[in-house]
């Protein structure tokens, strides 16, 4: 049996990642919780994991035990900013408290500052369909990152800009739960306008900085290959999801299957690229999919699936993946900011972290400048529209109990930290099955 191990560079981070509203609990002054309260969501968020009363200490120091470096949350703009003339010095005194409970553990911060959720009040003024959202983000930005600069240099401007547009104004599945192609990239190209503001304004406060974004990135296959229609729905799907925002930061020009906008100012506006991986699509054409221009997507029939056959096993997409980013950013550090499946069992997920982790490594043997890695999540928490019937977290969690209940690929995840690398060892021991293809003989 082959013995080796797949070594990482030294000062790698490994963490996970978590998102506000998905772990604070009780975030009433935002549009999500509001969407929730009417009945758009398959449950309510609720406690979510009561950070917001404390219990973030006890999943850091569950990170820092499993020898985590590194670990990405975001802030809540409505807790900080309550209302147009309001700031919560509170607030940012929790903020900075959980800032400094990861330094305590020797953990490296990267905060985001846009998580999917708005205040009220902003979603009442137009939200992100306004012009006026640049400058009232560029000010929450500066007042938030000029309260944390003391305890965090590496930021996160906007997550997942293309799916907050495309989920909220396409597909309708995200608040406001609009379906209007024009006003879905009216949004997403003020979301790129906001960054913009965003990095600057991060650089004047914090000269040494890190200012990047995180995209949902989403490789994609046509279903038959003989199909020229599969081939249009599967190119118009993948300009419109993955390369508009990408294309205004990398070329200045926001670029959709139906009209572009001219960003000049947006070129060059990172010091790292944020991947979001999770699966490879398999598309096609589907007549009675109009609010989606007619494409439809899934996963190869004898694919390697998760809870739902909600998410596909596909590894080669995520090495695919960086090696897109690499070559739409060259020489800009890449960061995984999300990577991961949804298991309440566990069944799935030793591999699926495995085989991903692998292909990270081949990326890096390339000399690909792959920076760090954030898995997606710590813990069990509200997964937007579909409420708590995903589970992806390292770490099970009961929302009635607050319990926390540690899964297998927890110690899996945490022997690939501590080694800073995945051995054939770990392979053997959690996930056998995919031994041979990841240590051939």
């Amino acid at each position: 049996m082959p013995e080796a191990t797949f070594h990482f560079p030294r000062g790698f981070l490994w963490g996970t990642a978590t998102a506000a509203h998905q772990v604070e609990g009780n975030n009433t002054n935002n549009q999500w919780w509001k969407w929730e309260q009417d009945g758009h969501t398959m449950a309510k968020s609720g406690l979510a994991c009561d950070w917001w009363g404390g219990r973030w200490r006890e999943d850091f120091d569950r990170a820092a035990e499993a020898g985590q470096n590194a670990h990405r949350f975001s802030v809540e703009w409505s807790r900080i900013q309550p209302a147009p003339d309001k700031w919560d010095e509170d607030a940012l005194e929790k903020y900075r408290a959980m800032l400094r409970g990861l330094h305590e553990r020797g953990l490296t911060p990267m905060v985001t500052l846009h998580h999917f959720t708005d205040p009220l009040w902003l979603s009442e003024k137009g939200g992100w369909e306004s012009e006026d959202i640049v400058s009232l983000f560029e000010k929450f930005v500066r007042k938030t990152v000029d309260a944390l600069k003391e305890y965090c240099t590496l930021w996160c401007t906007i997550n997942e800009p293309n799916v907050y547009a495309l989920s909220g104004y396409l597909t309708g599945d995200f608040p406001p739960g609009v379906s209007d192609l024009k006003r879905s990239i009216q949004v997403e190209a003020n979301m790129v306008r906001a960054h913009v503001a965003a990095y600057h304004a991060i650089h004047q406060v914090q000269m040494e900085s890190r200012v990047g974004y995180a995209l949902h990135y989403r490789p994609m296959v046509a279903k038959n290959k003989w199909s020229p229609l599969d081939a249009l729905m599967r190119n118009i799907r993948y300009e419109g999801l993955n390369m508009a925002f990408p294309s205004a930061i990398s070329t200045g020009v926001l670029k959709s299957p139906v009209m572009k906008v001219n960003l000049p100012e947006a070129r060059n506006t990172q010091d790292y690229f944020g991947l979001n991986y999770y699966s490879t699509d398999t598309i096609w054409f589907n007549i009675r999919k109009a609010n989606e221009l007619f494409t439809d997507s899934g996963f190869e029939k004898d694919a390697d699936f998760s809870d739902g056959n909600y998410i596909a096993n596909v590894p080669e997409g995520f090495y695919n993946s960086i090696k897109w980013a690499v070559r739409m950013y060259p020489n800009t550090p890449v960061i995984v900011t999300e990577n991961g499946i949804e298991c309440a069992d566990d069944h799935i997920r030793p591999r699926y972290l495995a085989q991903h982790i692998h292909q990270m490594w081949r990326a890096v043997n390339f000399n690909w400048p792959v920076k760090g890695y954030f898995h997606w999540s710590l813990v069990d928490n509200f997964e937007w529209e579909r409420g708590w019937s995903q589970r992806f977290g390292l770490w099970a969690l009961d929302p009635e109990t607050q319990k926390r209940t540690k899964r297998p690929s927890a110690d899996l995840y945490a022997a690939i930290c501590k080694e800073n690398g995945l051995s054939s060892e770990m392979v053997q021991k959690y996930c056998p099955e995919v031994f041979e293809k990841i240590f051939p003989s």
